[in-house]
């Protein structure tokens, strides 16, 4: 039986944490396991069993035309973030898939953002839905966005 996504990123977080530079390798393997949320380049700064904490600097290419960072960006940022504590959290015969997302835009997004997310630990033993919330915030500490996630979660080889 093959790895599960959870198992493999907590041995990837637990490594990563041992040698120099851990955080940045992480965050890369981390963007070349998932490509396209690679594009926006995010930073993984905290990671625990049912919590995340990552980060994105504010550059041209995640920028829109206000000056601002893309909502889009945005959203790739807090969903990231829910997806990590998420699935860092699952039991080994656990999955997961993204089913929903919804975003709240609070104010223009500039400067390096923060995003959280809390997911708890799920149940997994059957298929069931769960919401999580990915706050975004500035460097002034002001929420600019939230997103709430919807996960399918459920064991292992069930219908998703």
């Amino acid at each position: 039986m093959a790895r599960s996504a959870a198992v493999q990123l907590r041995s990837a977080w637990q490594f990563c944490q041992r040698v120099p530079g851990g955080r940045w390798l992480f965050s890369r393997l981390f963007g070349w396991l998932v490509p396209y949320t690679g594009t926006v380049g995010l930073r993984v700064d905290e990671l625990r069993p049912g919590y995340a904490r990552l980060s994105m600097k504010d550059r041209r290419a995640v920028r829109n035309h206000l000056r601002s960072i893309h909502a889009i960006a945005l959203a790739n940022l807090a969903e990231a973030t829910s997806g990590l504590a998420m699935n860092i959290a699952l039991p080994a015969h656990g999955r997961a898939i993204v089913t929903r997302v919804t975003m709240e835009y609070r104010k223009k997004a500039r400067g390096r953002l923060v995003a959280t997310c809390e997911a708890g630990v799920p149940d997994c033993s059957v298929d069931r839905e769960v919401m999580v919330v990915s706050e975004v915030r500035d460097a002034q500490d002001e929420v600019v966005a939230v997103a709430t996630v919807t996960w399918r979660v459920g064991p292992q080889g069930a219908a998703a």
